[in-house]
């Protein structure tokens, strides 16, 4: 199985490679290169920790029994979330080094082919499968189709909305006078006052919630059902397939 017959040249080549739909029989092909599957499960920790923490922010626990001064539970909530989202950031810019700093597989993440009218009928079939109507999935190397676009979709926007508004409602605490509020103002002015930076940054949470259920459900279904390793894969980063028919 060649992983490509062509590879994108230039600046949208590098930024852009659409799933590659595996030609000819092979075992197994390296996909995912160490770096990436580091930020993966990096990132992964980082949004538990920030949903767990943002969720008791948004709801706070019961106050604890005793003097203020003796007491820091929420003091220590909040400052674990603030952690986790400045090395979510950080992550994040590093994802996006990697994107052009990796193997082709690292730039679909960011900018699915949307112009391409054949990767929109392999995004009809994958729906098809998903839906138990096809009979038969077809083999990829890198993601999906379907699930490029819903990664782009359901994730890596809602990111850069979760760090934009979240360094925004940092930078508001920290005050008017702050680099943070010199950085990060124009949020405000953007979405209009700090209730819609709240609203819009507790929404995005439970995008990102939604969006990583379906993910696991995925992964877990396709690793079981479909012609190639999935979760495995993002471990080793070696791509099976379980079949050598095209």
């Amino acid at each position: 199985m060649s992983e490509s017959t062509e590879r994108d040249t230039g600046f949208l080549g590098k930024l852009v490679h659409s799933a590659t739909e595996a030609k000819s029989p092979a075992e197994k092909v390296y996909v995912y290169e160490a770096p990436l599957r580091l930020w993966h499960w990096v990132n992964a920790l980082c949004i538990v920790v920030l949903c767990v923490t943002g969720y008791l922010i948004g709801s706070p626990p019961n106050s604890v029994m005793g003097e203020a001064s003796a007491n820091f539970q929420f003091g220590y909530i909040r400052m674990i979330h603030f952690a986790a989202g400045q090395f979510l950031a950080v992550a994040l810019l590093y994802r996006i080094f990697w994107a052009f700093a990796g193997n082709h597989h690292s730039h679909q993440l960011f900018l699915p082919p949307v112009w391409s009218g054949k990767w929109w009928g392999e995004v009809w079939h994958e729906v098809k499968w998903y839906a138990f109507v096809a009979d038969t999935p077809k083999k990829y190397i890198g993601h999906n189709p379907l699930a490029q676009l819903a990664m782009f979709l359901m994730f890596v926007i809602p990111l850069f909305v979760a760090i934009f508004t979240g360094f925004a409602l940092y930078a508001e605490g920290q005050g008017i006078d702050s680099w943070w509020y010199a950085a990060f103002s124009w949020v405000f002015t953007l979405l209009g006052d700090s209730f819609w930076v709240h609203t819009v940054h507790h929404v995005n949470m439970w995008i990102i919630i939604i969006f990583a259920m379906i993910h696991i459900y995925v992964a877990v279904r396709e690793d079981i059902m479909s012609r190639q390793s999935l979760v495995s894969t993002m471990i080793s980063g070696w791509r099976f397939f379980k079949d050598d028919r095209e």
